[in-house]
C-alpha cells in the first residue's frame, strides 16, 4: 500500500517562534511573549474565519493577529517594523529534525506533500528558503478551497489532490488540532510532540501516531504498515 504523508508546514516544518529574534531587537525581553500571543492569535483568526466563511488569505490572519498583540502589549510598533516582522513568515527557519526526517521519508519511498492554512505562493517560498522544497511532490493550500483547517473540507480537498484515501494517507502535524481534525475527516494523523511538556487536547480523538522528532517518522511507518 503506497503511503501518502500531508506535511503541515506552520508549527511542525517551520518553526514559527523563529520571529523571536527579531523581536527582541525590537521589544526586548517581551519577544517570547508577544510571539507567543502573536501565534495563538493567528491561528484564532483562521478558525473563526473559517466558522464565519468569511475567508481572507492567512496572511491577512498573520498581519490582523499581529495588530493585536501589538495593541495588547502596547508596543507601538512603526508601520515599517510591522512589514519587517509580517516579512519574516516567507523567511522563516526549519526545525533542526526536519530535513533528515523528510530525507528518511522520501527514502522509504512515501509520497510527501506540504498541505498549509498559507497560500500557495507564500508556503513555496517558504520552504525554498529553507532549503527543503524539493522533498515534496507538490503544495496543497486551504487557499484552494477559501477555508482553513480543521474545516473537514479541507482535507478532502487534499485527499482529492493527491489522489490518495483516508486509508493511507497521514497528516502529520505538530498541533494537534490539525491531527484531530485529519482523523476526523477520515485520515491517519502522526503527531510531532517535540517537547515533552506539549499538551495533546482531551477531545477523544487520539493520534494514531506519536513521535518525538520527524527524523523517527519513517520508522514508526514502516513499523505500523508492514
Amino acid at each position: 500500500m503506497e503511503i501518502t504523508l500531508a506535511f503541515d508546514v506552520y508549527g511542525t516544518l517551520i518553526d514559527t517562534h523563529g520571529v523571536i529574534v527579531a523581536l527582541e531587537k525590537i521589544i526586548g525581553d517581551r519577544a517570547a511573549a508577544f510571539s507567543r500571543t502573536w501565534r495563538e492569535k493567528q491561528l484564532e483568526y483562521s478558525f473563526r474565519r473559517g466558522l464565519m466563511q468569511n475567508y481572507e488569505t492567512f496572511a491577512v490572519c498573520t498581519r490582523d493577529a499581529l495588530n493585536y498583540t501589538d495593541a495588547f502589549y502596547k508596543t507601538t510598533l512603526t508601520e515599517a517594523e510591522k512589514e519587517d516582522l509580517l516579512a519574516l513568515y516567507r523567511v522563516l527557519p526549519a526545525y533542526d529534525d526536519v530535513e533528515p526526517g523528510l530525507q528518511r521519508a522520501k527514502d522509504a519511498g512515501f509520497k510527501m506533500y506540504a498541505f498549509s492554512n498559507g497560500s500557495a505562493d507564500a508556503v513555496e517560498e517558504l520552504l525554498t528558503n529553507a532549503g527543503i522544497r524539493q522533498y515534496f511532490l507538490d503544495v496543497v493550500s486551504v487557499d484552494e478551497v477559501k477555508s482553513f483547517k480543521p474545516n473537514p473540507g479541507v482535507y478532502a480537498h487534499f485527499l482529492r489532490r493527491s489522489g490518495a484515501t483516508g486509508a493511507n494517507a497521514w497528516l502529520v502535524s505538530g498541533n494537534p488540532f490539525d491531527v484531530i481534525g485529519a482523523i476526523s475527516a477520515g485520515m491517519n494523523g502522526a503527531w510531532v510532540k517535540r517537547s515533552p511538556d506539549a499538551l495533546y487536547d482531551p477531545w477523544g480523538i487520539e493520534p494514531t501516531l506519536t513521535v518525538s522528532s520527524l527524523a523517527n517518522l519513517a520508522e514508526k511507518l514502516k513499523e505500523i504498515n508492514s
